[in-house]
């Protein structure tokens, strides 16, 4: 809905649509008036449509920040999976460096990004940041 009513056809045909109507009700176009000045039906419907485009626009933005929030968790989701991969692949690689007689025990760098990366950890610290 937001889609449609966010264009420059539906501002063009809601101009149209109250220019006529004014012009109607002042007499301007030889009609009878049926909302004469102050316009008192025309305001109750400028209100209504308000009410309405508004109660439109947040269900439009709930729903954008809802998959937003999805996006969030499955993105976390993959960074964590990619880190214990990482870990992984980082575990063997050093089994083949000391397979080949290289020491890798003294990179104290190394051993800590060897240590499994905990989600609690991560959950605690993104929950501190948000509040």
């Amino acid at each position: 809905m937001t889609s449609r009513f966010g264009t420059v056809e539906f501002f063009t045909l809601n101009a149209a649509w109250f220019l006529v109507w004014i012009l109607w009700n002042v007499g301007w176009l030889g009609l009878k008036p049926f909302d004469p000045y102050p316009f008192g039906f025309l305001t109750m419907v400028v209100s209504l449509e308000a009410i309405f485009l508004s109660v439109i626009v947040l269900i439009s933005q709930n729903r954008a920040a809802h998959i937003a929030d999805v996006r969030e968790e499955v993105e976390l989701e993959i960074s964590v999976l990619n880190e214990s991969e990482t870990t992984k692949v980082m575990s063997l690689l050093c089994l083949l460096l000391e397979k080949h007689g290289i020491d890798v025990s003294k990179d104290a760098e190394l051993a800590r990004m060897l240590r499994p990366t905990e989600e609690s950890d991560l959950e605690k610290i993104i929950e501190s940041e948000l509040q």
